[in-house]
């Protein structure tokens, strides 16, 4: 069942379940989602009580989420459009004509293409395409040079994900949001690292914070970049 409790000028959301067990736990997922469990038979108010007490971490939590959480920008694919690639602006020319082909320049992105609809379709796959080979080249550098971490991911991925910048799985799969290869070097440096990190220490713990900060101290200055990604 969900629950709604005010904290402040905030509301917190959160979804509880009841188990067999003695304390209540408070998880904030990814997903930017709060999920309360609470022994059978706890009372609302006590429940609130201790959402209360948590309501701050439970905020931090939120926030720090946020990074991972892509906003979309709706775009039309027509010539004078804005577009990003490494986090530089480049000007949109669509052009007809065929062979259909997508071309970069200094300061244009450049679509040849039948129809207006095979424009859109042309810039996602290029996109997609140079997601994969550099995002996956720019995670093997980060191997090489983070030598102190003995474990090395299984597997990487490159794909469309609507809701995380990145994952490691618990098999030790790192997965990256190809929308990622439009922000600045910087930003998509942070998330590597940040799911590197995952292959030691799994959970958002004080132990996983400070390799983080030890492998890559400026971290949150670009946190804040990837979190007005788009915006």
């Amino acid at each position: 069942m969900k629950r709604t409790l005010s904290y402040g000028t905030k509301l917190i959301e959160y979804q509880l379940s009841f188990a067999d067990r003695k304390t209540l736990g408070i998880t904030v997922t990814p997903e930017r989602k709060v999920v309360v469990v609470a022994p059978i038979g706890a009372a609302k108010s006590r429940i609130n009580g201790i959402v209360m007490k948590r309501a701050q971490w439970i905020l931090r939590q939120l926030d720090y989420f946020l990074a991972f959480y892509p906003k979309q920008q709706p775009k039309k694919y027509i010539s004078g459009e804005s577009h990003l690639l490494l986090g530089r602006q480049y000007l949109l020319k669509c052009l007809p004509g065929n062979p259909e082909h997508v071309k970069l320049t200094a300061r244009q992105i450049i679509v040849t293409s039948r129809t207006k609809r095979r424009a859109k379709e042309l810039m996602h796959s290029w996109y997609a395409a140079k997601a994969k080979e550099r995002l996956t080249d720019l995670v093997n550098e980060w191997i090489e040079r983070l030598s102190s971490i003995q474990k090395k991911p299984t597997s990487i991925l490159v794909r469309t994900m609507t809701k995380r910048w990145g994952s490691c799985t618990a098999k030790g799969k790192i997965i990256l949001n190809s929308e990622l290869i439009k922000a600045p070097r910087g930003c998509i440096d942070y998330v590597i690292v940040h799911e590197l990190c995952h292959l030691i220490h799994h959970n958002h713990t004080i132990k996983f914070f400070e390799l983080q900060e030890e492998l890559f101290p400026h971290w949150q200055k670009w946190k804040i970049r990837l979190e007005h990604l788009l915006a």
